[in-house]
């Protein structure tokens, strides 16, 4: 239990340097490239560093399973220098019981990293996207789902407008039994818009069975009017701005995916890339591990019997090609090529299982 605690200590140490390095590497090279994003815009130093602040979190995330691999080829190494690695095995201890410390260190670092830093990474990666949105385009355009159906919100230099469906096409382009809140730049309301449909066309929503009620009279059904079909309503929302406003999968906190898909089913949209998301999520602590067998399957040797270079550019490989897969597997997944399950898992399980392979090859050798 002793050794176990020691490895385990180890290789969190390990961790913690690699993770704190890109940290401070991603940091510095977002901070740099949000200033040079913005430079019309005249932004200074303190706003690039929290636009890059907000947006580093979801890059380190993205690369969770590398910092991993090189953690391990780091420690690995570390102990073959030191002769321990040596020690331990001359002792008597196979190199999977070895590794059982590690492995179960990158285990719960997957589920802490699954459980506490993805809520935390959509969290900022929704603020750089509203950050980002108001640096860019000087107005905001958002689009939730609740239970009460599907709400977009649209403004500009006159005033917001939201807007309220009971359900859309995939790609919200057409909205059924819509109804728009028109506000003044005061905040108050102007006036209300009921619709059986609307169909976004460029500058407008195309309008189908609508009414309209003047809100700034006393009594505003006295006044309604009934809108010719084919009326219109200006917009500046586009197709892309209203996609866009989805956001990634990975904007959504993990705990919330599940209520998350059901709204946008419900809605009438696919749900598909928050299906396969949630699925790979639910495998990422078995691919923090297999990240680890991996490098051990390369590095878990001697440095008296040379090639280390070549083996930990093996390893480094090794982790890139799973990494790649991995998103590969995702796209295809995304794209209704292959099924969700096997988009998630067949990474995962096929580099533990490759891993598992070479370390007994070489412990039986």
């Amino acid at each position: 239990m002793i050794l176990s605690l020691y490895i385990a200590r180890r290789f969190l140490w390990s961790f913690a340097q690699v993770f704190f390095v890109f940290l401070a590497i991603l940091l510095l090279l977002d901070t740099i490239e949000q200033i040079r994003r913005f430079a019309d815009q005249g932004i200074s130093t303190a706003g690039a560093l929290q636009l890059a602040t907000m947006n580093t979190p979801a890059s380190l995330y993205r690369i969770l399973p590398l910092i991993m691999i090189l953690a391990a080829i780091t420690m690995f190494l570390s102990l073959a220098r030191s002769s321990e690695l040596v020690v331990v095995r001359a002792a008597g201890r196979s190199a999977l019981r070895f590794l059982a410390a590690p492995v179960l260190v990158a285990v719960i670092i997957g589920v802490l990293a699954v459980a506490v830093l993805n809520p935390l990474v959509a969290a900022t990666q929704k603020e750089y996207d509203r950050l980002w949105s108001v640096a860019a385009k000087g107005v905001q355009s958002t689009l939730s789902l609740a239970e009460t159906g599907l709400w977009l919100r649209q403004g500009n230099e006159d005033g917001q407008t939201v807007i309220r469906a009971v359900r859309a096409n995939t790609d919200g382009t057409e909205l059924f039994g819509v109804t728009f809140l028109l506000f003044g730049q005061d905040g108050l309301p102007l006036s209300r818009v009921e619709a059986e449909s609307a169909l976004l066309i460029p500058g407008a929503w195309q309008l189908s069975g609508a009414k309209r009620w003047d809100l700034t009279q006393d009594n505003p059904e006295r006044g309604a009017q009934v809108l010719p079909d084919q009326g219109t309503l200006p917009s500046n929302l586009t197709r892309e701005g209203i996609r866009d406003s989805f956001g990634q999968p990975s904007g959504v906190p993990f705990w919330q995916l599940p209520n998350y898909i059901a709204g946008l089913e419900r809605a009438g949209f696919s749900a598909r890339a928050h299906r396969v998301w949630y699925q790979m999520e639910l495998a990422q602590p078995l691919l923090l591990a297999s990240m680890v067998l991996i490098a051990a399957g390369f590095t878990m040797r001697h440095s008296r019997f040379g090639k280390t270079g070549v083996l930990v550019l093996m390893a480094v490989l090794g982790g890139f090609f799973i990494f790649f897969l991995r998103n590969f597997a995702q796209v295809l997944g995304e794209n209704g090529q292959i099924p969700i399950m096997l988009a998630a898992w067949a990474s995962p399980v096929a580099a533990t299982l490759f891993a598992l392979g070479l370390l007994l090859h070489l412990e039986e050798g």
